[in-house]
């Protein structure tokens, strides 16, 4: 949808911003963008990374939004008052909102794998693309942190991946409501905790959210994530540290010094696969099997999702 289009990113150095800029950019699409942060001489890593990958950058003051053609794409945190917002509407651009933009560029994919939750989101969404790219699916990715395993020098940045599969990997906000832009085909759950709305109005959000996928991967050893199992009428794949109830379950927990090895059992199939991580702590073996059930529900199999996690090096902010 993006190739013979031109938007810019008022905030593209966000850390939700910067990532989806990247995707369009890897796509063919012409971007440029501005920051406050620029216009304060900071980060300027961060804006010369930009520059190389093609992304033209101006002041924030309006001067980069010249024509109808564009569409300017801007984060939470500019106001209708900032500059590029004014100019928008003077030169009648399309005024869209990151979460509207991130959610057609997903839905339009044919596989689409949405990673929420309360905590966990970000490196869940990297393990995932870690297993896919090193099983040659090459899924294009967008992450809300830097996924260790792609940084390179000439990538330092690399929360985003634009890849040539037919699969689309991405964080989803539930503490916006955004998260019911989005349709699909697997959706994961990691938790579900108080925490920016009301519970009953999270419950509905994540209901639904799981309602519109084909597949939900659903954490058992979270009592709300566990509930929608009950609820839903979709195919569910849930995990759990220890219950032999769920799907995929750890046995033979083992923490290192640089790292924690489990073993992982797949309950229909009974088959079984170790897997040593290089990051440490329970939670990243939740994380994992999240990340293994994803990888199932694309169809690879549990030894080969299991080694493809080695090398897994985290997600950083």
């Amino acid at each position: 949808m993006s190739q013979a289009k031109s938007y810019f990113f008022s905030g593209v150095a966000g850390s939700g911003m910067l990532p989806l800029a990247l995707i369009l950019r890897g796509q063919g699409a012409t971007v440029a963008g501005s920051d406050r942060s620029l216009d304060q001489g900071r980060l300027g890593a961060k804006f010369e990374y930009l520059k190389r990958q093609g992304i033209a950058l101006f002041p924030q003051d309006g001067s980069g939004i010249t024509s109808a053609e564009q569409t300017l794409v801007r984060s939470a945190a500019v106001e209708d008052t900032v500059a590029d917002v004014v100019a928008a509407k003077r030169v009648g651009a399309r005024d869209m909102k990151r979460p509207e933009l991130l959610s057609q560029l997903f839905n339009a994919a044919p596989v689409r794998i949405g990673v929420a939750g309360t905590s966990g989101k970000s490196t869940t969404t990297g393990m995932i693309a870690w297993i896919l790219h090193r099983a040659g699916r090459d899924p294009t990715v967008m992450n809300g942190a830097v996924m260790k395993n792609f940084a390179t020098p000439e990538a330092l940045f690399s929360s985003a991946l634009v890849g040539k599969g037919d699969i689309f990997v991405s964080e989803v906000d539930e503490s916006d409501g955004s998260i019911a832009n989005y349709t699909p085909t697997i959706a994961v759950v990691n938790n579900i905790a108080l925490d920016h709305k009301s519970m009953d109005e999270l419950r509905a959000l994540f209901r639904d959210f799981i309602g519109r996928a084909e597949i939900a991967v659903l954490n058992l050893d979270n009592e709300e994530t566990a509930a929608l199992v009950m609820s839903t009428k979709v195919r569910t794949q849930t995990y759990s540290l220890r219950s032999g109830l769920a799907d995929l379950h750890t046995a033979a927990i083992r923490p290192a010094p640089d790292g924690i090895s489990f073993d992982v059992l797949e309950k229909f199939t009974r088959e079984s696969a170790r897997v040593d991580l290089a990051v440490p702590g329970e939670h990243n073996v939740a994380n994992a099997l999240a990340a293994l059930s994803a990888a199932r529900a694309c169809g690879l199999s549990l030894k080969v999702a299991a080694a493809a996690l080695v090398g897994f090096s985290g997600t950083k902010r």
